[in-house]
């Protein structure tokens, strides 16, 4: 079930509010691949886990 998730680069921009804060650990692997993702982009990391969170939300089939 891959899916392509399509993310556009953005202009530099900070300031969004509203969210709160959590601590998530990840594979150094995964933290690396997040790192290019964001250097690609110009999002930070915070953004693109937001991101691709919210699309797989929409995806996620649960199993019983």
């Amino acid at each position: 079930m891959a899916q392509e998730i399509k993310i556009t680069k953005k202009a530099v921009r900070k300031g969004d509010d509203g969210y709160k804060i959590i601590s998530v650990r990840m594979k150094e692997e995964m933290l690396e691949k997040l790192e290019e993702l964001s250097a690609k982009t110009n999002r930070s990391r915070n953004e693109l886990i937001n991101l691709l969170l919210e699309s797989a939300i929409e995806i996620v089939k649960i199993e019983e």
